[in-house]
């Protein structure tokens, strides 16, 4: 299991679904810098991540809808991983969950160099 260990000045974790996007920004300390939920649009996560952009990480667990936030991403120049779902569930499971929570631990994971990598498959190839 390959893990991302790239040290940034931010980390952001989105918990991910089609119509709703729960974003967790998180410095290099720790500190929580935003946490809030979205529409799924292109505009309103560019809104969030602008201002951090050239500073920042974005991971999403591998679930039905990353390739628009991958896609997205590679088009404004930020850094984007995609989570192995199974590794990430036996890393960070447990009892209290909800979109709040799990957007925050894809960015802990991110930040402490425990998040678990899955392969972004290029867009020509999905």
């Amino acid at each position: 299991m390959k893990f991302y260990t790239t040290q940034h000045p931010y980390y952001c974790g989105i918990d991910l679904h089609a119509r709703s996007l729960y974003v967790c920004i998180l410095d290099a300390n720790g500190d929580t810098i935003l946490h809030r939920e979205i529409k799924a649009l292109p505009e309103p996560l560019l809104d969030l991540l602008a201002p951090y952009i050239g500073n920042i990480v974005v991971g999403v667990e591998c679930m039905h809808c990353w390739y628009w936030v991958s896609d997205f991403c590679a088009k404004h120049g930020i850094d984007f991983i995609l989570g192995h779902a199974l590794y990430m569930k036996a890393i960070h499971g447990g009892k209290a969950k909800n979109d709040r929570i799990d957007s925050y631990k894809i960015a802990h994971l991110i930040r402490g160099g425990n998040f678990p990598m899955a392969y972004v498959y290029p867009p020509e190839m999905r």
